[in-house]
């Protein structure tokens, strides 16, 4: 339907002002494009001429007002429209119970979601009590963003994002092709425009937007000369040159701003961690003066019981020493007795030798107590070898005895077989009786000296288990001072732990010291840096436009300027250079593609590029 209706109104203007030539070619174009391609590709084409006549036509005519521009501002006004019919094209009707509705600000709500510097607009837009209609929130909300010079910048984000868009749009519509990323390109031209509209008192849900051609069907008589359009050119130039350096400075200020915020929240973290760790070191310090103290107090209790317990040892060895010596008294006496014993033995064997030679009968008595002697010999040898070992005198003793009853009894048979053969031999049988009587004596003497070892023996070893005992104790005492002799030394790794964690902390405390230093070294250079930005920027404000007649040499390398050697405006500070010294492009805040600057502003703005990244 828009793109009949421009066809008919073209076909109009053409009847009645037959000297309009242009409009008449761009008909012939139409209608060309219509016969070959698709009705939506004819729409999206229309639509892009009709914002590029209103943009140009919007931007002329307020530079030569000279003043802000109001909502009964016509241009504008056809702008608004021109903009509505755009988002219009192609968007999804959505059917509910009331009826079909087909409204732009569900997909200019994703803008509030895409860009959250929005939130306030879109916020504003809602409070607004007069506004019912989800249109008319739509035109409050390019009214407000227009004002803010912040209608390109939302659009691009929302085109941006096809994918949601492709919940509200079809997939022939203007804002999903090329053509709208190509509209979005011509609005930034409207950063230049100031408005002060007033949305509150308008009706902008009844408002009805229909596109009057009249406004950009121009008559060639009555266009400017050509020098005014290079002096609209020149002020234009001017105007992106000044927002392009306010802009540039507010980023800014900006920016040293957030670094001034940021150091000082991390001088303010810094203190607060300083303060931490000198209270943690305080109470390491009183720990280690603590532990100090437990340390010494356990040195000292360990050193008393080691002095009390090498007391006690002392006094039992001399115990033990002074039971070694009876010991040894009394085995020297029982040795003693022994060679008594075995010098009568001695003797007794002579005096049986003699008799040997009387009587062949006695000799074989004889032989037998020789063999008794020899066995008491052996017995003898026995008990040296178990009066070297004390515990073993008691079974000697034994032997001893059955050895002497054995004896006895072999002596009466001796004595009976004497009585058989001769009766002379009673003195000497009487004799040996009274000897054998003296032996027994002997031998119960032993047998008292037996159990008076015995005796000792048991209270030796009575004495022996006591000492056990002891030992026993000394030994649960030596364990108990090992296991304190080691917790001694878990106290000291726990002071070397204690006096590394000392040492780190410190050097913590060093090193948030140098950073501190470091921090106030980067805000005194912070600080030189943005006089430097001022003195700048108070060189930078007294840079002007220079006009073409105003320069005749280049400024840089001084040359003059001819035919060959044309003008060049640098769009960064505004002088006149040659082609050679203004060569460079870069993209400017107030300029949507790269355009020309001078080498002296290319090497500055890169420099200032990489600084602030």
């Amino acid at each position: 339907k828009l793109s009949l209706s421009f066809l008919s109104a073209a076909t109009l203007s053409v009847h009645r002002h037959s000297h309009w030539s242009v409009c008449h070619s761009c008909s012939q174009s139409v209608s060309r494009t219509c016969r070959r391609s698709d009705p939506m590709s004819v729409e999206r084409s229309n639509l892009l001429s009709m914002m590029k006549l209103s943009i140009k036509v919007l931007i002329q005519s307020s530079l030569s007002l000279g003043r802000t521009l109001d909502s009964e501002y016509p241009p504008l006004q056809q702008f608004f429209v021109v903009l509505e019919h755009c988002l219009k094209h192609g968007l999804k009707v959505k059917k509910s119970f009331i009826g079909q509705n087909k409204s732009i600000w569900a997909p200019l709500e994703l803008v509030e979601k895409l860009c959250p510097e929005s939130a306030d607009l879109a916020t504003s837009v809602r409070d607004m009590p007069g506004l019912k209609t989800g249109l008319g929130r739509a035109r409050a909300w390019l009214h407000l963003a227009l004002m803010q010079k912040k209608v390109a910048d939302y659009m691009k984000v929302l085109i941006n994002r096809r994918d949601l868009l492709s919940e509200f749009y079809e997939p022939g519509a203007l804002v999903m092709e090329e053509e709208g990323s190509v509209i979005v390109g011509m609005l930034v031209g409207l950063n230049v425009i100031d408005a002060n509209l007033c949305v509150k008192g308008e009706d902008l849900d009844s408002q009805v937007g229909i596109i009057d051609f009249s406004l950009y069907l121009k008559d060639p008589q009555t266009t400017e000369s050509t020098q005014d359009d290079s002096k609209m050119t020149a002020i234009l130039d001017q105007k992106h040159y000044i927002e392009e350096l306010n802009r540039h400075l507010s980023c800014t200020v900006t920016d040293l701003q957030a670094k001034m915020d940021s150091l000082e929240k991390t001088n303010c973290k810094l203190i607060e961690e300083l303060s931490a760790a000198t209270d943690r070191i305080n109470a390491l310090r009183e720990e280690q003066d603590q532990l100090r103290q437990e340390n010494t107090n356990i040195l000292q209790s360990s050193q008393r019981k080691e002095e009390v317990t090498l007391q006690d040892s002392q006094v039992e060895l001399e115990t033990y020493r002074q039971s070694r010596q009876g010991l040894d008294e009394m085995y020297n006496v029982v040795w003693k007795q022994y060679k008594e014993e075995k010098r009568i033995r001695q003797e007794l064997q002579k005096e049986l030798e003699l008799q040997v030679g009387l009587k062949q009968e006695m000799e074989v008595a004889m032989k037998l107590l020789e063999k008794d002697i020899h066995e008491k010999q052996d017995t003898l040898a026995a008990l040296r070898q178990q009066l070297d070992q004390v515990k073993t005198l008691n079974l000697q003793m034994f032997n001893k005895s059955q050895v002497l009853k054995l004896y006895i009894c072999r002596l009466q048979n001796s004595e009976s077989q004497r009585k058989n053969t001769e009766q002379g031999q009673k003195d000497l049988h009487s004799e040996m009786k009274e000897r054998v009587d003296s032996l027994q004596k002997r031998l119960t003497d032993l047998d008292v000296l037996r159990s008076g070892l015995e005796a000792e023996l048991s209270k030796e070893k009575e004495q022996r288990q006591s000492l056990q005992r002891e030992l026993q104790r000394e030994q649960d005492n030596t364990t108990e001072l090992r296991t304190q002799l080691q917790q001694l030394q878990g106290l000291q790794t726990e002071l070397l732990d204690l006096r590394q964690e000392k040492k780190q902390l410190q050097q913590l405390c060093e090193e948030q010291e140098q950073a501190l230093q470091e921090m106030g070294l980067h805000l005194s250079q912070s600080k030189l840096k943005m006089e430097d930005f001022k003195e700048v920027n108070k060189a930078l404000k007294g840079h002007a436009w220079l006009k073409d007649d105003e320069a005749t040499q280049c400024k840089q390398c001084q040359k003059e300027f001819s035919i060959s050697r044309r003008k060049h405006h640098c769009r960064n500070c505004g002088d006149i250079y040659c082609n050679s010294c203004s060569s460079n492009e870069l993209a400017l805040p107030s300029y949507p593609k790269p355009v020309r600057v001078c080498d002296i502003c290319h090497s500055l703005l890169l420099q200032r590029s990489s600084t602030s990244s």
